[in-house]
This record gives C-alpha cells, structure tokens and sequence, in this order.
C-alpha cells in the first residue's frame, strides 16, 4: 500500500510537469494573473508552446534528439541473453479472458524480440510488473510472446514497478552468468533504460524499437495535432527522467 500512494504520487507530479498537464497550470496562471502584463504574456507565451509542440515538425526533431540508432547485425555477436522490457497495458480489454492486455508499445517490443530470439538462438527475460494493480506485464508479454509469436521464454522477472528495478531485478536472475545484454525497449526509452541496466552490472547492446513516425514534410507537419503533442511530451519525461537518474547517482 505505501509503494501505491508513493507511485501514485510520482505519477500525479509527472502528469502536472509535462504537456498537457503544465499548459492547463500556466495558463490557468496566466487567467489568474490576466490584469497584469505579466499574465496575459504567459498565457500567450502557452498557447504559442502548445501550438510548437502539437506539431509534427517539432515533435519530430524533439524526439530525434532522444531515440536511440537502430541495431546493427554486427551487434549481435556474443550475447548471453535478451532482456525485453514491459512498456505498458490496457484494462478494459474485453476481448481477452482476464480484459487485461499488453500495450500497443509493448506489443512493438515483443515483435522485435520474437525476431531476435529467433534470429540469435539466446534465452529471452521478461521484467515487468503491476505498479498499477492487475496482473503483472511480464506475464502478459509471456503469454502474447509464446502464443502468438511462438518464442519460448526463460524467464519472467515480473516485480519491478519502473526502469530501475527492471535493471535491478533482472540483475539478480541474470549476473554474473549472463552479463552481455541484447536489451529491446523503445527508442525513446532506450538512453535511460540502457544507463539503468549499466549500473546494475550489465554490458548493455542496445536494441531499440518502436521508432516516431516521420511522414514527409508537408503542410501538416506544420498543423498541431494531438499524436505530435503526445510525442513531445514523451521526449519531456526521458529528459526529466534521465536527470533524475542523475541526480540519484
């Protein structure tokens, strides 16, 4: 229960430090402030923020600065083992037995393992838990991976609530036998996950997927729409993350 509220917590203060969340209280500041100078500046300073980063062109160049490069072929000799990491899931699915299922971001995750397991012959672990209640994702990603992607796994580390215990607790099934790592997670997430798994005794070859969209410049790119201000709030929190992975070190 105390790991519950202090999760809760972290997620109420991300949510209220990222897009959308910090425009509704800059400009619900602004309003406040609307006689002032100061306060019709901020609201204006806001919308012009919202309109950026809602638009693919800027959304796109955010999340370049954050994705990992994709694996090479040469990166797959001599590893010991793949680590796959959860990247979410859906309550309310009602077409599945228990109406819990993987995300389409893990989905993307498990894809690329599947075709890595098969392509490398090296055991795949699985590390992610329920920090929001329900059944734990790598249970999940276990039962999708081996139904539906016919890939065996060895193990399932299904207890860590966030990329630090991922690494730690992945630690703990894997080292000091197999310390070379093939680790698959989004690109986006790839910096902070890979400084993760790093300290917690791996070498790390990293694997990324699920890579942003980037259609053609156009008309449109310069148009917000709501996927682009997703996008740019995604590249908002690895930053925050990583300097909080920082500042923990």
């Amino acid at each position: 229960m105390e790991f519950a509220h202090s999760f809760l917590a972290k997620e109420i203060l991300r949510d209220f430090f990222l897009p959308p969340g910090l425009f509704v209280l800059l400009l619900a500041l602004g309003l406040l402030c609307w006689r002032s100078a100061v306060g019709r500046l901020l609201c204006w300073l806001t919308t012009a923020f919202i309109y950026a980063l809602s638009t693919p062109f800027v959304a796109g160049w955010l999340m370049l600065q954050i994705e990992a490069p994709a694996l090479t072929h040469a990166a797959l000799e001599q590893i010991d083992a793949i680590v796959c990491l959860g990247g979410g899931k859906r309550f309310g699915a009602h077409d599945m037995p228990h109406e819990e299922t993987i995300n389409n971001v893990t989905l993307a995750r498990l894809r690329l393992t599947s075709r890595l397991q098969h392509q490398t012959g090296k055991p795949v672990l699985l590390s992610g838990g329920a920090p929001v209640g329900g059944i734990p994702e790598a249970n999940l990603m276990r039962d999708a991976l081996e139904q539906d992607f016919h890939t065996t796994v060895r193990w399932v580390e299904n207890h860590s609530n966030d990329t630090r215990e991922n690494a730690t607790m992945s630690a703990a099934l894997l080292l000091p036998k197999d310390r070379h790592i093939l680790l698959v997670t989004s690109a986006n997430h790839m910096a902070r996950a890979r400084r993760a798994f790093e300290a917690a005794g791996f070498k790390v070859t990293a694997a990324p997927t699920d890579f942003t969209n980037r259609e053609a410049l156009s008309v449109r790119s310069f148009l917000p729409q709501a996927s682009a201000l997703y996008s740019s709030s995604i590249a908002f929190r690895e930053w925050i993350g990583g300097v909080w992975y920082w500042l923990r070190e």
